[in-house]
């Protein structure tokens, strides 16, 4: 019961100081003039600061550094930090942050080419499996199951930029990355909590925490009045990462792992991130098959479908979460009846049917 009160105790932290950092950043983002400037791609018409990403990973770093020490006082974690691997994993995690933010800050400030952002996530990516972390086991996902480690390790350096990335490209609307973010790592936490993970549990909530008051500025701010702010390239990379590194954990199968024995991790985990990910995959294909450069911003994702189809960005927003859930749910229920192969294509086929959908709609409005 300790652990669970010291998470809601960080839980608040982060929150709180998510809420003082925040009108802060607006501050200096408004007499800079650090603006993230409206143009035919972007949904805003009013420039807006960019920064609010930047309160992200000082905080999640502080809170957990700080309530990692009073576990370890209290006497509840030595268990837990006995394991020369599970610190590996965190130091290794704080280090890909690091490379990250950096990048992130240098992008919203003056901008950063794609190859040169590739890069950094790459070595980012590399720091799991240098932990230890990696996918080595596909839980009878196409008749696979065990992965040699060489596969393992490139598939999952190769996961956890596309995870990274995803989330970036979805921060297309207010709230929508934050959203779905959100979710996914309340889904995580509570999967945590159940198997009494609790530094991962911790982790998760923390994230959540400072999240929270971004949200809250982000969707209900005003920018007429300098209160709405973005989280720019250093939030989404940061929680992308963070993200990944969840689903790496989640699914790494470990002999006498309780969190892999009545489930299909990577169906669970590949469930909380559908929607950004396959409409990374969706947008990707569409643009090789028009022989378009594939790195080039459109107009052609998920909250863009939504926004031709006459949605308010508030009603995409709710709209998208909610199908979001969907997908979740029914993933989760159905990997305890069928077989978890049949259950992703289920998955992708019910997608690619919504998007053709939304496309004959969108069709129909522009004739009109």
């Amino acid at each position: 019961m300790e652990n669970l009160y010291i998470i809601i105790a960080a839980f608040v932290v982060a929150v709180t100081l998510g809420r003082i950092i925040i009108p802060n950043i607006l501050i200096i983002s408004l007499r800079k003039r650090l603006f993230d400037e409206p143009d035919a791609r972007k949904i805003h018409k009013r420039p807006v600061p960019r920064l609010g990403g930047v309160t992200f990973f000082p905080v999640i770093v502080c809170t957990m550094c700080a309530f990692t020490a009073v576990r370890l006082l209290s006497g509840q974690y030595l268990t837990e930090l006995s394991s020369l691997r599970t610190i590996c994993e965190l130091l290794f995690l704080v280090s890909g942050l690091t490379l990250l933010y950096i990048v992130g800050i240098a992008d919203d400030l003056v901008g950063v080419r794609y190859r040169k952002k590739f890069v950094v996530q790459i070595i980012s990516a590399a720091m799991f499996p240098v932990a230890g972390l990696y996918i080595n086991n596909f839980y009878g996902l196409f008749g696979i199951y065990g992965i040699n480690p060489s596969v393992g390790i490139l598939f999952t350096m190769l996961l956890i930029v596309f995870i990274t990335n995803a989330i970036n490209l979805i921060d297309g609307i207010d709230g929508l990355a934050s959203g779905l973010s959100m979710v996914a790592l309340v889904i995580f936490g509570v999967i945590f909590v159940h198997y009494q993970y609790w530094i991962y549990a911790l982790l998760a909530f923390v994230c959540v925490g400072v999240i929270i008051p971004f949200f809250s500025y982000n969707v209900f701010g005003d920018a007429n009045r300098g209160r709405k702010i973005f989280m720019g390239d250093t939030g989404s990379l940061t929680l992308g990462y963070i993200l990944s590194f969840f689903v790496i954990k989640y699914c790494m199968y470990e002999p006498g792992n309780v969190m892999q024995m009545d489930s299909s991790p990577v169906l669970v985990a590949f469930s909380v991130l559908m929607v950004p990910c396959l409409d990374v995959v969706r947008v990707v294909l569409r643009r090789a098959r028009n022989r378009k450069p594939l790195f080039l911003p459109d107009k052609t994702h998920i909250h863009h479908k939504f926004l031709a189809m006459g949605f308010s960005p508030r009603k995409a927003l709710v709209t998208i979460q909610l199908m979001s859930a969907c997908f979740c749910a029914f993933t989760m229920t159905a990997i305890h009846y069928m077989n978890n192969t049949l259950v992703f294509v289920i998955d992708v086929l019910v997608w690619t049917g919504l998007n053709v959908w939304f496309d004959k709609i969108i069709s129909r409005r522009e004739k009109l």
